[in-house]
């Protein structure tokens, strides 16, 4: 016959065979290898924590990443547009500006070619209303000679050179004057010889002859005075008994 059946003091069976396992000592390995093994559970469980929190932590911080992204494109995108913008702004004043410089331009164009036409055309109008006066003189003193066809020359030459000393004088008042020429030396930049003659009274090269008048306008010449110029007789008379 088998034993009766022990039971503890909660009223359940025990069975004698556990009791004696845990009655029995444990060996030290034994102890080592369960610590061991709880060791490595804790361990497993520490990873699977961290990794799990590592994943949770990489979503949020990829997300923030793109906010991030997405805030600094968003930035630069308004700053191309204010950008664009303004340089719109500047190159439509640019052209603005420079519609403005090329009509200005073309007024100063028409009215410089004006002005020219004008100096052209009626830039001698003071002279011709200076001389005008001495036109007048010179009709009378036609009209006064055809009146008097027997009267004095002498009165009628005193006439014309007064008309002549009057329109010098019209003349001098725009700049004109005589160019000096009988009994000065020959200057090439205001003479022109027509002529050479030998003379033992003046020395060579002397105007001794004008037979056109020349004139300047403020130190530029008009037209050159036409002269004859001496030369050394001896020179004449060498040349003759040569030939």
């Amino acid at each position: 016959m088998n034993p009766p059946e022990e039971t503890d003091e909660t009223g359940e069976m025990s069975d004698p065979e556990d009791e004696g396992l845990e009655s029995l000592p444990l060996s030290d390995e034994l102890e080592a290898a369960l610590r061991e093994a709880e060791e490595s559970a804790d361990a497993r469980e520490q990873q699977r924590a961290a990794e799990a929190a590592h994943v949770a932590g990489g979503a949020d911080g990829a997300d923030s990443a793109d906010k991030m992204t997405i805030e600094l494109l968003s930035q630069e995108l308004q700053n191309l547009k204010a950008e664009h913008e303004s340089a719109l702004e500047k190159a439509a004043e640019n052209d603005d500006k420079f519609l403005r410089l090329q009509a200005e331009f073309e007024n100063f164009r028409r009215r410089t070619l004006k002005e020219k036409q004008d100096n052209f055309k009626y830039g001698h109008q003071n002279l011709v209303k200076d001389l005008l006066s001495t036109v007048d003189n010179l009709e009378r003193a036609v009209v006064h000679g055809e009146e008097n066809k027997d009267g004095d020359f002498q009165s009628l030459l005193q006439g014309v050179e007064l008309v002549q000393r009057e329109l010098l004088g019209a003349l001098a008042k725009h700049g004109v004057k005589k160019i000096e020429a009988e009994g000065v030396l020959f200057d090439p930049e205001v003479h022109e010889a027509m002529a050479q003659v030998p003379s033992s009274d003046v020395p060579p090269n002397t105007v001794i002859d004008v037979l056109q008048t020349g004139y300047l306008i403020n130190d530029r010449m008009l037209r050159p005075a036409r002269v004859v110029v001496s030369k050394a007789a001896e020179e004449s008379q060498g040349e003759g008994t040569e030939q």
